[in-house]
């Protein structure tokens, strides 16, 4: 299988980087890819079938942006009810977000590791290879798998748009 690097897409403070993997568009189906909890455990994607979700990617939860763009998602949680999962994923290891979920006291969401190999990055185009961490990303995906919405933050060091996200959530709700 060949890799897919994507270069003139992402930067750091200006500064180019190589992203891994291809980049979805809204019809894709989402990759099926495992992912681990803070509590070590192997979760699929594919378990949460039948809900929308909306996974918010993150380079790291220890930096200013991700952890306010987690924070928002948690409150953001809250008020869309358990028709919707939440997601955060990052490089981080279990350990670390297991601490970050407790010192926010973040509740609502669901924080998942790519660190063992990062699948995930390859297989939603979000490896930034040469920091082996996530580009910042916001997936929306319906009950059926299907990405609905989706945005690829161009600059690692800048907020998603929000409320572009929670729109495609409450779109696929009504």
């Amino acid at each position: 299988m060949s890799t897919i690097e994507r270069t003139n897409e992402l930067t750091f403070k200006g500064n180019p980087l190589t992203v891994i993997g291809p980049k979805l568009k809204p019809g894709d189906q989402f990759p099926d890819v495992s992912l681990i909890s803070p509590e070590l455990n192997e979760v699929r994607l594919s378990e949460m079938r039948g809900h929308v979700l909306l996974i918010s990617v993150v380079p790291s939860l220890d930096t200013g942006i991700c952890d306010a763009q987690t924070r928002r998602f948690n409150e953001e949680a809250e008020k869309l009810g358990d028709r919707v999962k939440v997601i955060t994923v990052s490089a981080d290891l279990p350990w670390a977000q297991r601490r970050w979920l407790n010192d926010a006291e973040a509740k609502h969401i669901i924080a998942l590791s790519d660190h063992r190999n990062m699948a995930f990055g390859d297989a939603v185009g979000t490896h930034v290879k040469e920091l082996r961490i996530e580009q910042r990303a916001i997936f929306v995906v319906d009950r059926e798998g299907k990405v609905a919405y989706v945005e690829y933050v161009p600059e690692i060091a800048q907020h998603p748009d929000y409320d572009a996200a929670l729109e495609a959530v409450r779109r696929l709700l009504s």
